[in-house]
């Protein structure tokens, strides 16, 4: 078998301590020789390249990714403060960038800085990821370590750490054990994004405590959440900068070049906001604060998340990275991992949301026992692994009253529901049961809970569970977003590991990769999604197609797509509907990734329904994703190979305009053919007069082909491949 390993390395143009890595196909026996000499000798050259304090120090350190498009530059400036610069090929992605961090003592680890050491390794593995868009992930990159200190007597000690790949670059700030830095608050980060021009920008505002908006397209000199109508709909609020923004921050210069600012492995830290510094165009770090102010409380030695920027020449190119993921650590779910399952469910949700049933005991409670097993009994007929359960619980008959203290207990059921009959039966039909812990934001109930209701989930053989942290935290003054809260998030899917349950978390904390080393924390809500088109103005055709290259890159989304009902035929719903075609609808589950995908309508609505069948066949695990083309805000086309079977699924998304794409199906294998199964909006199809018209056709097709699709305004496609 041929296998991929490292040459030695080869000295790149510039900073003698820079280097480059080429890669060939060689047999392993040849790798493990190769891979010896590389680290024999490369251990030497880290030395070497090593520089003491008193020692003649060049003005910046520079480091390039492996193809060398993307670099880095490390300087000290006149006033020996820390900064950086970034390359992207010939193009200055970001201009001179400051570095630091302001702690509650204010004398230490202020500067002025001088650098004490450096290391520049390479690194290049690959790995499989539990479940995810790739069978496959290659992890590359050339990491430069720089160790300062204070430039005074007994300076503080502070390493910053860049890895740079070759469609971005990582950074973080790591505390060293040090005399004098044991316990310390963390008042604020002062890292800075300088842009080269007054980019094109897609933001919401930064609330700490919720994301759910619509994103608004303007120059960065027009991030203003007070300048544009911000929607009132979201459970709890407090945006105390009107110029700043949550990330992912993506932006498009104007020479096409395409960025997005995150971060990676948030675990223990506030979630970092982006703050437009008056007069400029660079965005510096806010972090979320406690409520006493301080924003991160911890002891050293201790390392902060990775500050992320990918780029890309196109939009496409930013769906296919991988940066966010390689930053965090690799699985840490030690022994069997067979519960961890990606699959689809559908579940008693959407009617509590257009008014048909209630969440609380009553006439019309969604949650009885006959209405589970009713959508069990669908879901079994209709390859559906799972059934979600809202309102089972006790306790939401007193959601606005004053007792808001203690709500749920989250294992007593309402006596019309009766948990062990449903999920026995869900046994039988091969359907699993997903619980649901509403936690109403109320944090100490939630944990005084926690391992009560995750052993009840265990002992009855349910693996996953959806929360929710609806409204504004308890104890007040806490945000979902600052450092308590994260290190709740933290606790609950650590506590839901142990007792082998996946985590569909809603209001949550944005997602920074962790699920790489927690594979059971399977999606989040973290988005304006779907329940907004059953009781507000709705989400407009343009929503989805801004998604993926937003909130998208964080992590998966649980969108819940696939309303049939678009009008919503109820009469008392007569204002509200989703701004999409039924084609559309059916497009998202290949365009919005998660490993866990509902089919979100009511099951009457699926029932005799043709395009039922896109939804019945579509898997939401993949071993290859191919991004076929891209246009912030305008249009998307993906192409995801399942894992089983040799099987492509095509979804295409378009805004506001309808459109004609010629698609090239160069991703298919080989010579052999397909049978295509098209999913196409009909002749007739518009989202605002027709939505529901659809064709559905089909075609054989092979490698070489060249599919023409055309999609309505807010129109969709979607199709399945099968190899003959």
């Amino acid at each position: 078998m041929a296998i991929r390993s490292t040459e030695l390395p080869t000295r790149n143009k510039g900073n003698p301590c820079t280097f480059a890595l080429t890669h060939t196909t060689q047999t392993h026996k040849l790798m493990h020789r190769t891979l010896y000499t590389f680290f024999l000798i490369w251990g030497l050259l880290v030395i070497a390249c090593s520089k003491p304090a008193d020692s003649d120090q060049p003005a910046d350190y520079s480091v390039s990714s492996k193809d060398e498009n993307v670099s880095l530059t490390f300087l000290l400036d006149e006033n020996q403060m820390p900064a950086y610069t970034v390359r992207f090929g010939e193009q200055l992605a970001i201009d001179t960038s400051y570095l630091g961090i302001q702690l509650q003592d204010s004398s230490k680890l202020t500067g002025p800085w001088k650098v004490i050491g450096q290391e520049t390794t390479p690194h290049s593995s690959v790995w499989e990821p539990i479940w995810g868009e790739k069978q496959r992930i290659w992890d590359e990159y050339t990491q430069l370590v720089i160790h300062l200190q204070e430039d005074k007597e007994k300076g503080g000690l502070l390493d910053l750490v860049f890895r740079v790949f070759d469609d971005g670059i990582g950074f973080r700030y790591e505390f060293p054990e040090q005399e004098g830095l044991t316990d310390f608050v963390i008042m604020a980060e002062q890292t800075e994004f300088a842009m080269t021009g007054d980019h094109t920008a897609w933001w919401i505002p930064a609330n700490y405590d919720s994301y759910e908006y619509l994103y608004t397209e303007s120059p960065i000199s027009g991030i203003d959440a007070a300048k544009y109508t911000i929607d009132t709909h979201v459970a709890a609020e407090r945006i105390p900068y009107n110029k700043a923004a949550h990330t992912p921050l993506t932006l498009k210069a104007e020479s096409g070049l395409h960025i997005s600012i995150h971060e990676a492995a948030l675990t223990d830290y506030a979630s970092m906001t982006l703050r437009v510094k008056e007069g400029t165009n660079t965005f510096s770090s806010v972090l979320v604060p406690y409520s006493d102010g301080s924003c991160v409380k911890t002891s050293a030695p201790f390392k902060s998340p990775w500050r992320t920027i990918q780029l890309a020449e196109d939009a496409a190119g930013l769906l296919t990275s991988s940066l966010i993921l390689n930053l965090n650590e690799p699985n840490a779910i030690q022994g069997d991992l067979s519960w961890i399952k990606p699959s689809k469910y559908m579940g008693i949700w959407w009617g509590m949301h257009i008014g048909e049933n209630t969440w609380e005991a009553g006439e019309k409670h969604g949650a009885t026992t006959e209405e589970a097993k009713r959508y069990m009994d669908f879901a079994s007929e209709n390859n559906i692994q799972a059934v979600l359960i809202e309102g089972w619980n006790v306790g939401w008959e007193r959601w606005f009253g004053e007792e808001r203290d203690s709500l749920f207990d989250f294992y007593t059921p309402y006596p019309d529901f009766n948990i062990q009959e449903v999920v026995a039966y869900g046994k039988e039909k091969g359907v699993e049961m997903v619980a649901h812990h509403e936690t109403a934001s109320i944090i100490f109930n939630y944990e005084r809970h926690m391992d009560s209701a995750y052993q009840l989930l265990q002992n009855l053989g349910i693996h996953a569970v959806k929360s929710g942290y609806v409204g504004p935290i308890i104890p007040k003054g806490e945000f979902h977003h600052g450092q308590w809260m994260v290190r709740h998030y933290r606790k609950a899917l650590e506590t839901a590991a142990a007792h082998q349950v996946m985590l569909d978390v809603h209001e949550p904390i944005k997602p920074t990769g962790i699920c790489r080393t927690y594979p059971n924390m399977m999606t989040r809500e973290g988005v304006r999604g779907m329940e907004y088109n059953a009781w507000s103005e709705g989400n407009p055709p343009n929503h989805t197609t801004i998604l993926p290259f937003t909130r998208g890159l964080a992590g998966p989304i649980d969108y819940t797509p696939g309303i049939f009902d678009v009008m919503i035929s109820l009469e008392d719903k007569k204002d509200n509907r989703v701004y999409s075609t039924l084609a559309n609808q059916l497009a998202l589950y290949v365009t919005l990734y998660s490993p866990l995908q509902m089919a979100a309508d009511l099951p009457r609505n699926y029932k005799d329904q043709p395009a039922f069948q896109f939804i019945r066949d579509v898997p939401t695990d993949w071993a290859e994703t191919e991004v076929l083309n891209a246009e912030i805000g305008q249009y998307v086309s993906i192409a995801r190979k399942a894992k089983e079977g040799d099987r492509w699924f095509i979804g295409s998304v378009t805004n506001e305009e309808a459109r004609e794409f010629a698609i090239p199906l160069d991703f298919l294998t080989g010579l052999k053919e397909y049978k295509a199964t098209l999913y196409e909006d009909g002749a007739d199809a518009d989202w605002e007069t027709n939505p529901t018209s659809i064709n559905i056709r089909e075609a054989v097709v092979k490698k070489g082909d060249t599919l023409t699709i055309k999609l309505a305004k807010g129109g969709g496609f979607a199709a399945m491949l099968k190899a003959e």
